[in-house]
């Protein structure tokens, strides 16, 4: 595999992702799941940061990350915090506490979204897949499947 190819993977499994996941229930917002999941990401790997960091980080407009922690607020999947150490500044961090929509999609299984990936209705292979994926998880990003 190169790297290419490795890309053009990690794309599939984004759509796949995405697919799964459910969206009902949560409104109208301004800004997409992949902005929403990329925000996400960044604030496992830096808690207690700002939208202007987060924005600096990713290489996303900070409109957009504004929008994507707004769209996670109402979702009770992060709490923002004045910093008291400079009023002007806003804290962002994971909630302490999952909420019942950051519960439904994380409990929402991937199998029909990688059976339709897949093209098959074989619940042995995508059984397969979904272990193989768990595995490469676990190697890449220990501590993902919490």
């Amino acid at each position: 595999m190169n790297g290419v190819e490795l890309f053009l993977l990690g794309r599939t499994l984004m759509k796949i992702g995405e697919e799964a996941m459910p969206a009902e229930g949560i409104g109208e917002h301004s800004t997409s799941l992949r902005t929403v999941l990329i925000v996400i990401s960044d604030l496992r790997g830096h808690p207690d940061t700002t939208v202007g960091e987060i924005a600096a980080r990713t290489g996303l407009p900070q409109s957009a990350v504004s929008a994507a922690v707004a769209r996670l607020r109402s979702a009770g999947a992060v709490l923002a915090e004045t910093d008291p150490r400079d009023r002007r500044r806003t804290i962002i961090r994971e909630a302490p506490e999952v909420s019942d929509r950051v519960s439904r999609v994380r409990d929402t299984p991937i199998d029909d979204a990688l059976a339709a990936a897949l093209g098959t209705d074989d619940r042995e292979r995508v059984r397969e897949t979904v272990e193989a994926l768990e595995e490469l998880a676990d190697r890449l990003v220990p501590g993902l499947r919490r």
